[in-house]
């Protein structure tokens, strides 16, 4: 019993809210979601910032496939962030950030607990699209999406304004290419950003006034050569 108390202290606690316990339904966010953040949040309690997905999946049961899944819910359903911190030593290290699920709790009203603990919340159009655009890239790619990829598409729909019409287009050039990669699709992203390009519809009319430029002219149309005149000369004898 020594023996286990010893390991049971040493292994430290974990601290969770118990506001979180009582309303974690009420901000969208599923028991197999709670359960993946309190191993993230373990994890990162005992100074691994990033845990590995593997990692985690070992921890509860599941597969890897299964942890991406759910982290690319929380990131979608904006219930946490990937950001980047400097630790004691001066190194940038990305690390998961919570503060967006404690908003969320923070606008829970606490008169409708029980009526939001018995009615799901429908997803907003707004989500049910980003949602879309994270399973297409994970579609032509053929894999699933880290977590910092996950949270460089939420970039590019939070703060760069990307439509997700146009970061599908992305993805089709970089297919096209063979370029199975996201910052591939962001050098293209910034090149229409330059362009002023917010819409596929523009993306296209830019790509036809470009085909029209670089057409050859009639003139010049193969086939419509013309042949000099050759003079003539009589050659007689001197």
């Amino acid at each position: 019993m020594e023996e286990f108390t010893r390991r049971y202290l040493q292994a430290g606690q974990t601290s969770v809210a118990n506001y979180l316990l009582d309303h974690f339904r009420e901000v969208g966010m599923t028991t197999d979601q709670l359960l993946l953040y309190l191993q993230l949040r373990r994890l990162m309690d005992r100074g691994t910032l990033l845990p590995a997905a593997e990692v985690v999946a070992k921890h509860l049961g599941w597969d890897a496939q299964k942890v991406y899944q759910l982290l690319h819910e929380m990131i979608t359903q904006k219930l946490m962030t990937i950001t980047t911190i400097v630790d004691g030593q001066g190194q940038k290290q990305d690390t998961y950030d919570f503060r967006l699920l404690l908003e969320k709790l923070s606008q829970v009203p606490v008169q409708q607990a029980v009526q939001a603990q018995q009615t799901p919340a429908a997803k907003p159009a707004q989500e049910n699209q980003r949602a879309a655009v994270f399973n297409q890239v994970e579609q032509e790619f053929g894999r699933p999406l880290s977590p910092i990829e996950m949270q460089t598409i939420n970039d590019w729909l939070d703060q760069d304004h990307y439509k997700p019409e146009l970061i599908e287009l992305a993805l089709r050039e970089a297919v096209l290419s063979q370029a199975y990669s996201l910052k591939y699709m962001d050098r293209i992203l910034i090149s229409w950003e330059k362009k002023h390009l917010t819409t596929a519809a523009q993306v296209q009319k830019e790509r036809d006034r470009q085909a029209e430029r670089q057409a050859p002219s009639k003139s010049a149309a193969p086939g419509d050569t013309t042949i000099p005149d050759v003079p003539i000369f009589k050659l007689t004898d001197n």
